[in-house]
């Protein structure tokens, strides 16, 4: 593979972690989770018999409402340890996740990662145990549109749900434990022609590695989505006018510290473009710091296929 980043481009594509290299304009500012970046985390459970699980709202502006188990993630907690409290607190059971379903974001500022996870333990929590966190919680066997929801921005996740339990559209996909200060993008991109050759996008660094670029702090940035420093990749450092068809999570890293210096993720994710004109060939990057790499036969079928398979983010 010569100078090609193997072993970081084959951990993306197992949905693994690696080791943030450079950033693509420079140092980027580090994130805090409570001052300019909030993460949520969200859970869809289903026992032995199909039932859902669902609580019902302690909170004066929702309360006597249904949801799924969900909360945010608290400073110095892992994301996933921050699953576990939620469905805890919330129902009385313990859990484990099994995969991401989705990433649902409005910007850094809110960023939501909503799981299938299954039940492990403890006690189905009922009004007699009803505290701040919620009133009861139900497996509920019926369509859970026909009680009071407290929002339905929960149906689609649990659309994704049905289809995940019926037919997996990705491998499981879970948060590796990698420290990371910025909220930044890990990025696939790949560019295919009519003859089935294939090309990635590479940072031609000392060590060429897959492209970084960080989201940006300020409260425009915050607001305007994941996508926009992709966007701003593709028109000013590759001259390319491509529209993106789709945005898929391959994988992310973050593990948090007490200092608060590593609230940070990187996502590694994937970014199809629709196939546009008859180009045989990549565009010529403007900057110098990028280049194609021609994929090689033995992994074409390996990344064509996570193409094919990545977990769905939502703006």
């Amino acid at each position: 593979m010569g100078d090609a980043p193997e072993p970081e481009l084959e951990a993306v594509l197992d949905g693994g972690a690696w080791e943030l290299g450079e950033t693509l304009g420079g140092t980027p500012a580090p994130v805090r989770l409570g001052r300019n970046v909030c993460y949520v985390v969200l859970a869809v459970l289903f026992n032995q018999e199909g039932s859902l699980l669902l609580v019902q709202e302690a909170k004066p502006e929702c309360r006597g409402l249904w949801y799924l188990p969900a909360g945010r993630v608290e400073r110095g907690e892992p994301i996933v340890a921050a699953l576990r409290r939620e469905v805890r607190e919330e129902s009385g059971l313990l859990c484990e996740p099994e995969t991401l379903l989705a990433l649902e974001e409005r910007g850094p500022a809110w960023i939501r990662f909503s799981f299938l996870a299954r039940a492990t333990g403890g006690t189905l929590k009922t009004l007699q145990d009803a505290d701040s966190e919620s009133l009861q919680a139900t497996w509920w066997r019926g369509d859970p549109r026909s009680l009071p929801l407290r929002s339905a921005d929960i149906l689609p996740v649990l659309e994704l749900a049905a289809r995940y339990r019926r037919s997996p559209a990705h491998p499981p996909t879970l948060p590796r434990e990698l420290p990371c200060s910025p909220l930044c993008l890990r990025l696939l991109l790949p560019f295919s022609n009519a003859s089935g050759e294939l090309w990635l996008l590479l940072a031609a660094a000392a060590t060429p590695q897959l492209p970084v670029v960080a989201c940006g702090t300020s409260p425009a940035e915050l607001r305007a989505g994941l996508r926009p420093p992709l966007l701003r990749l593709l028109r000013e450092r590759l001259g390319w006018e491509a529209q993106p068809a789709a945005l898929g999570l391959l994988g992310l890293q973050h593990s948090p510290g007490d200092a608060g210096d590593t609230d940070g993720i990187c996502f590694n994710v994937l970014l199809s473009v629709a196939p546009g004109g008859q180009r045989e060939r990549p565009p010529e990057p403007r900057d110098p710091a990028l280049r194609w790499w021609p994929v090689r036969e033995e992994l074409r079928g390996r990344v064509l296929q996570r193409m094919r398979a990545s977990v769905p983010v939502r703006s």
